[in-house]
């Protein structure tokens, strides 16, 4: 009996490391619950990850980006009407709201049925798993990449160009594919390319490689240009954040100059770089008045 005890005792203990060897069970996406997921890969399979806390900014927030907050809102709210839309490619400067204008856009429409899926680009290759599960169903679904770019022979390359128009599997109704980027083709251009460049009769026909790299870019429906800003947009900017922070300073020459140096500092005058000084001004203002309470 001893024996036969200690058998059932070491099959447990194999089960149990065994059981440990073994990818958790994934529940269900609940999609009425979650308004945001990224596709996460576990021991060579892929799921969907709820993400908890979403980033709540609004797009009101956004400055000096009119045009384009415009132009995506209008294509979102087409796509929550079911009406035909287009796949969006937000490219252009750093920090300048790509990312942000997408993350907006589910905190304006989430209530309306928007929900977003991440993609990170090397996980594009599983573009068939995630949609799957996402034909058929009510909700509206933005496939988000965000700073998208390839190297040549990425396999990932050829799932999104697939995805976007070319796969013998139609894209789901109820799917748009928002990515952003610092390229405006999404892989790196050498000046050797344009080399392969032809004059036929007065007009410029591009070479192969330079070819393949604009087919890309160019199936995505609309495209959104991202520019730096100038100094009074940068500043502007600033003070807006400053607001939302609780300062309420008018257009201090003290802010502006701290503004300014920040920005040299940093060698940019982007949203983001406005963003991280109305952070460290508002911050140190409530610091010092606290120390002098």
């Amino acid at each position: 009996m001893d024996k036969l005890e200690q058998m059932f005792t070491h099959i447990e203990r194999l089960l149990e490391r065994l059981e440990a060897l073994l990818p958790p069970i994934r529940s269900t996406p609940c999609w009425d619950k979650t308004i945001a997921f990224r596709w996460q890969r576990d021991a060579g399979k892929g799921y969907l990850e709820p993400v908890r806390h979403p980033h709540h900014i609004r797009l009101q927030s956004l400055r000096n980006i009119e045009q384009q907050v415009a132009a995506i809102d209008r294509n979102t709210r087409q796509f929550l009407a079911g009406l035909p839309a287009n796949n969006v490619l937000l490219w252009g400067s750093r920090g300048t709201g790509k990312s942000s204008l997408v993350k907006a856009l589910l905190n304006e429409y989430a209530e309306q049925g928007l929900r977003e899926i991440q993609v990170e680009a090397h996980d594009l290759i599983d573009l068939p798993q995630i949609m799957e599960p996402i034909y058929g169903r009510a909700e509206r679904f933005i496939l988000f990449c965000d700073d998208l770019s390839f190297e040549a022979g990425d396999p990932s390359y050829k799932a999104l160009k697939a995805a976007l128009d070319g796969s013998l599997t139609a894209t789901p109704d109820n799917l748009l594919i928002y990515a952003t980027s610092n390229r405006r083709h999404l892989l790196p251009e050498y000046l050797s390319e344009n080399e392969a460049a032809r004059n036929i009769d007065g007009e410029i026909h591009h070479g192969e490689a330079v070819e393949e790299k604009i087919s890309l870019s160019e199936r995505f429906g609309l495209w959104l240009s991202f520019y730096p800003f100038n100094q009074e947009d940068y500043l502007n900017i600033c003070f807006n954040w400053l607001a939302e922070l609780g300062i309420t300073e008018n257009e201090s020459e003290a802010i502006r100059q701290a503004a300014l140096r920040f920005a040299l500092s940093r060698g940019s005058r982007s949203g983001r770089v406005a963003w991280q000084f109305a952070r460290d001004w508002a911050g140190r203002q409530y610091l010092g008045e606290n120390e002098q309470i």
